[in-house]
């Protein structure tokens, strides 16, 4: 006697639908052009996350330095500065810093060029 997968395939195929609803045409109504669809989507999703990670760190980055160049300094000197004088703060933070307190920041600027 042969095992029929009716149930288990049909399984199978309602929740590749599921994960393809709200797709473009055909991609969210026949099986094959879903999973084509969705094998994409986690491909990008994937690396997405990744990249997220890399343009957030680009943003703070920018952010500092045009606040050090308000305080007459280069980016990579302040980093240095700080680094000499052992202040360890994060870039999101320091670009936090330089929006929400820009006195707390120029007060960091200052001791980066002491320490430089």
């Amino acid at each position: 006697m042969r095992v029929k997968g009716g149930i288990v395939k049909a399984n199978r195929r309602r929740k590749i639908l599921k994960l393809a609803k709200g797709y473009f045409g055909s991609k969210h109504r026949l099986y094959r052009t879903a999973k084509e669809a969705n094998m994409k989507a986690m491909a990008y999703a994937y690396t997405s996350r990744r990249i997220i990670k890399r343009d957030f760190r680009k943003l703070w980055i920018t952010r500092i330095n045009a606040a050090c160049r308000l305080n007459n300094i280069s980016y990579s000197k302040f980093i240095n500065g700080l680094k000499v004088n052992n202040i360890t703060l994060n870039r999101k933070m320091l670009s936090e810093i330089a929006i929400s307190n820009p006195a707390e920041f120029t007060k960091l600027v200052e001791l980066s060029k002491k320490g430089a």
